[in-house]
């Protein structure tokens, strides 16, 4: 298998657990321990040597995302269509940011002032989570496309849950950025999905 494909798996199996983790949070779920630091770490990781580095350097890391990404491009009939929903509104989301010069650029300072709080903070702090949390509010959220989340309602009204769905959303900004950087397409849902099957399995097989 070609290094781009193995690339746009990675990117969209990231995706995926970044989604998935919106959604257990909108549901007031627990996520599995790592999920929540891998995600928002990866939005700090602008200039990794090689895409696995952006998630910590393992593939462990992202393993529930490639075993979402296996059942999500498998034959079998029951898909979580809402969980595709938020993929592709992400990628159209990411389109859109890649489009605009300011909005790239200030998401850029922003994340290098995030990267010298890193220097003091954990990534799960709720200082953190809520720098990130901004950086989606303030220049994502205006370009449009708005990601409307469904879950429950005494959940969402939370604030301390409303900044770690938009932080985990930036998080999967940052996987539709690689996925599309690496020669990710939304056609290639249609035509390359067994070669990204094959792909996911042969991970998942390495993971096992």
């Amino acid at each position: 298998m070609n290094q781009s494909v193995s690339t746009q798996v990675l990117a969209l199996s990231a995706l995926c657990l970044a989604v998935r983790a919106v959604q257990q949070i909108a549901r007031g779920e627990a996520l599995e321990p790592g999920v929540l630091s891998t995600l928002l770490q990866s939005v700090a990781e602008q200039n990794p040597a090689d895409a696995i580095d952006i998630y910590g350097g393992k593939l462990a890391n992202l393993q529930g995302g490639y075993h979402i990404l296996a059942a999500q491009l498998g034959e079998q009939p029951r898909k979580d269509l809402e969980l595709t929903r938020y993929v592709m509104a992400v990628l159209a989301l990411e389109r859109l940011l890649n489009k605009s010069t300011d909005s790239l650029g200030a998401v850029g300072k922003r994340i290098e002032r995030l990267q010298q709080q890193l220097q003091h903070f954990q990534v799960t702090d709720d200082n953190i989570i809520a720098s990130i949390a901004d950086i989606y509010v303030e220049h994502l959220s205006p370009l449009g496309n708005r990601i409307q989340i469904a879950g429950v309602p005494e959940q969402l009204k939370q604030s301390a849950v409303q900044q770690k769905i938009r932080a985990l959303l930036l998080s999967a900004v940052r996987a539709a950025v690689l996925w599309r950087q690496s020669g990710g397409r939304r056609y290639h849902f249609l035509f390359q999905r067994k070669n990204l099957l094959r792909e996911t399995q042969q991970v998942l097989q390495q993971l096992a």
